[in-house]
């Protein structure tokens, strides 16, 4: 993997910005009914088989709870209701379309990216996405257009094939 200083001395500091989005109170809710199904199993996998023996199952809820704080439509389809995060940052990133910008959007999630974009397909607003299952030669297509491209849009983009190799 290359790293920053390799492939452009010149890039200014990293600047990050943390910040906290509220659940809605649909989502809170369900929330806390998984997060206490899965205590309650893992109690008594964990108690059955010890805890060395049950590390894949507490990732697995981990995993599972990490998907519902960005939107419980992740694990269930039929969740009807809103994400406090995923409204924040839809409205985030078409607000910096608005204001002229390019905005790269990484998850380890390609299902979320996929709501990301039928949020963005029904406000009509410019984007690209780029996953694991990309050709190489669409992605090269992809990043060279990302990079021409004078117009403001919004890059979606998995972890996997968006971790390395990537200039943008």
């Amino acid at each position: 993997r290359r790293t920053k200083e390799e492939v452009a001395t010149d890039l200014p500091p990293l600047t990050e910005k943390v910040i906290y989005c509220d659940m809605s109170s649909e989502q809170k809710k369900y929330y806390e009914k998984i997060k206490s199904n899965y205590r309650n199993n893992l109690l008594d996998v964990i108690e059955e088989k010890g805890l060395n023996k049950s590390k894949l199952s507490v990732l697995q809820g981990l995993s599972k709870l990490r998907q519902i704080a960005n939107h419980p439509r992740l694990i269930d389809e039929e969740y009807a209701g809103d994400s406090g995060k995923h409204t924040f940052i839809v409205e985030k990133m078409c607000q910096a379309v608005r204001d002229g910008h390019k905005v790269l959007v990484f998850s380890q999630f390609v299902s979320y990216l996929n709501l990301l974009k039928t949020a963005l397909v029904e406000r009509e607003v410019d984007h690209m996405i780029l996953t694991g299952s990309t050709t190489k030669e669409k992605r090269a297509s992809l990043v060279s257009q990302f990079q021409a491209t004078a117009a403001s849009l919004i890059f979606l983009i998995s972890l996997k094939p968006g971790g390395t190799g990537l200039n943008l």
